[in-house]
């Protein structure tokens, strides 16, 4: 229990539906979420095989939590083969889509092939249709989901904007007007299918193993959650606390990376907006942290926005990274991310790279004036081109990595990204730890695989060194594998034996924390598996120049620069934690001992 017990594959090229039950073996070996998604599409895809192609498949995963009592329930997420990386891609979101899913009958939906025409698939516990969206093309994500709402009452829908439907290669899913599967292009997957949107509609109730003390489990939890100190930090100021927390450790993402702090910072902080624009808060289904943030702006340039959020990820790249300090800017992108359908994060630090590029007279163009670091305007614009894939902003569609290989005079220095992901909001010259967490993650630079600078400001690995880091990064992306693949969400505060005691409860499984950890193992293996048959290994694993060349120049963690011979040491260290060879290859005898031969 726990699950629905079935799945839902849907063929677009031949408008066939089928509904299959779901491997409970399979599902206790690989929980849900990123976890069965993993062997899902290591399983159904063939090396080499286009994102944008109809060959590649997108899921569409819950996990044996959703839609529960369980705090957070309410996450979810997207897995396909990734068209900004060609890597395996799980792109994490939070609404109130997920447990519709869940409810109309499905612990997931497979999505093949691809529709002769616009179109949009509805899912509900009556019955599951493809159907024309002929009417929705070209429209925004708000406009879309405002749209199929009123013709669905009752439901939740997932869309994309423009931007998918353009291919552009950092493309979103949206939910709710603001959640965002934003990371490795999962709206361009989309949009290259025909496919518009979701919409989900369903009542059923969601079973649970052992329903009493499943719910003694949960209510105790969800005091706990409330009363966690962090959690009501998150609640009170949001994801951006760390504006300050970033700029105070000297790794707050600024001017392209150039520098880890800015003097500026404090005018975008989270303390900052709480005071002067947060008129309310808002939560996903199921949680009680509710860190989003309503904001309204009365004064400036800006005056008459209303926006929920924008989280830190956001405020980081598209703010101190591009050399904006309004935070109505900052909101204003946000919100033409969202309807567009555009990862924030790889949108600011493209635009970002832009900005840099165009300073050192490398990237010469028409469209915009004046695209210098500190222009909000240039920003607003540059965001349109890039959806429209218009003028230069064709060029920025498929992300830094790409645009610095088409314009040459080695401006790749200085496209900040990993395996074609742009990096998210922590600067790895001042969170060394950042550095090996970044270049061996998954999907590219990726904060959600391991999060340390909450480890290293409390003093729990140290600072400017790499000793035990390898240790603590291999350790946390084995157990976020298994929270990603539950799914919960990466604020939730819990401890492991607690988790697995709810998870047992729910299924009727039998997890240890032993057992349950060689889960994230099994899970982390597997989708270094799929990136080793796609060509990828140990020369993959690896930062821009930019942070082994540049020491920074000033804030807290002035001086400090992460040498490459540092950061092969750790990663070989690393690497031997693993059971993977020198190479970055996992050993047939760690695959053994995984059950993954």
């Amino acid at each position: 229990m726990g699950y629905m017990g079935k799945y839902l594959e849907i063929d677009l090229s031949k408008e066939r539906v089928t509904d299959y039950s779901l491997n409970m073996s399979l599902a206790e070996k690989y929980i849900g979420g990123k976890g069965l998604g993993a062997r899902l599409l290591y399983d159904n895809l063939d090396a080499g095989v286009n994102p944008l192609g109809p060959e590649n498949i997108i899921l569409f995963m819950t996990g044996p939590l959703t839609g529960t009592t369980v705090q957070t329930s309410g996450r979810w997420c997207i897995v396909t083969k990734s068209p900004q990386t060609g890597t395996f891609n799980d792109s994490h979101i939070g609404g109130r889509f997920a447990p519709k899913i869940k409810r109309a009958g499905f612990d997931f939906l497979i999505i093949r092939g691809k529709a002769d025409s616009p179109c949009y698939l509805l899912v509900s516990d009556e019955c599951v249709d493809i159907l024309k969206a002929d009417d929705l093309w070209g429209l925004g994500t708000f406009e879309t989901e405002d749209k199929l709402k009123a013709r669905h009452p009752g439901s939740e829908v997932a869309s994309i904007g423009p931007a998918g439907e353009n291919l552009v290669s950092y493309a979103s899913i949206v939910t709710g007007k603001t959640h965002a599967a934003g990371r490795g292009g999962t709206g361009a997957v989309l949009g290259s299918k025909n496919l518009k949107a979701i919409v989900a509609k369903g009542e059923t109730s969601i079973e649970t193993m052992d329903s009493i003390r499943f719910k003694e489990l949960t209510r105790e939890f969800s005091k706990k959650v409330l009363n966690d100190i962090n959690a009501q930090q998150y609640r009170e100021i949001g994801t951006v606390v760390w504006v300050n927390m970033s700029n105070y450790g000297g790794f707050l993402p600024t001017r392209n990376y150039k520098s880890g702090y800015s003097e500026s910072a404090e005018a975008i902080s989270g303390e900052r907006m709480a005071e002067e624009y947060v008129v309310g808060h808002s939560a996903c289904y199921g949680c009680n942290i509710a860190c989003g943030k309503k904001t309204r702006f009365t004064e400036g340039k800006y005056a008459g926005l209303e926006v929920e959020g924008p989280e830190y990820e956001t405020v980081a790249l598209l703010g101190s990274n591009c050399g904006i300090y309004d935070m109505g800017a900052i909101a204003k992108s946000s919100q033409i991310c969202d309807d567009l359908g555009i990862d924030t994060i790889s949108a600011g630090a493209t635009i970002s790279f832009a900005m840099e590029a165009s300073e050192r007279g490398v990237l010469i163009q028409d469209d915009i004036d004046e695209l210098m670091f500190g222009n909000d305007e240039a920003v607003h614009k540059l965001l349109h081109l890039v959806a429209e894939k218009q003028g230069v902003g064709k060029l920025l569609s498929k992300g830094s990595l790409a645009a610095a290989e088409q314009l040459g005079h080695n401006s790749a220095h200085y496209a900040i990204q990993v395996k074609g992901l742009e990096l998210a909001a922590v600067e790895p010259r001042g969170s060394w730890s950042m550095a090996l967490a970044y270049s061996t993650a998954d999907r590219g630079a990726c904060h959600q695989r391991c999060w340390t600078p909450t480890a290293e400001l409390k003093g729990e690995i140290p600072r400017f060194s790499m000793e035990g880091v390898p240790k603590y990064v291999k350790e946390t992306q084995d157990e976020r594998a298994v929270c990603g693949s539950l799914v919960v969400c990466d604020f939730l505060p819990f401890q492991i034996p607690e988790m697995i005691e709810m998870l047992n409860a729910a299924t009727g499984f039998s997890f240890t924390e032993d057992s349950y950890l060689t889960t994230g193992e099994r899970i982390w293996n597997l989708t270094r598996m799929f990136n080793v048959r796609e060509g990828m290994d140990a020369k993959d694993d690896v930062l821009p120049e930019r942070f082994s060349e540049e020491e920074l120049q000033d804030g807290p963690a002035k001086g400090q620069i992460m040498t490459k011979d540092t950061l092969e040491k750790s990663k070989a260290e690393y690497y031997t934690l693993r059971g993977w060879d020198d190479n970055g290859m996992p050993t047939k005898e760690k695959l053994r001992l995984l059950g993954l031969n």
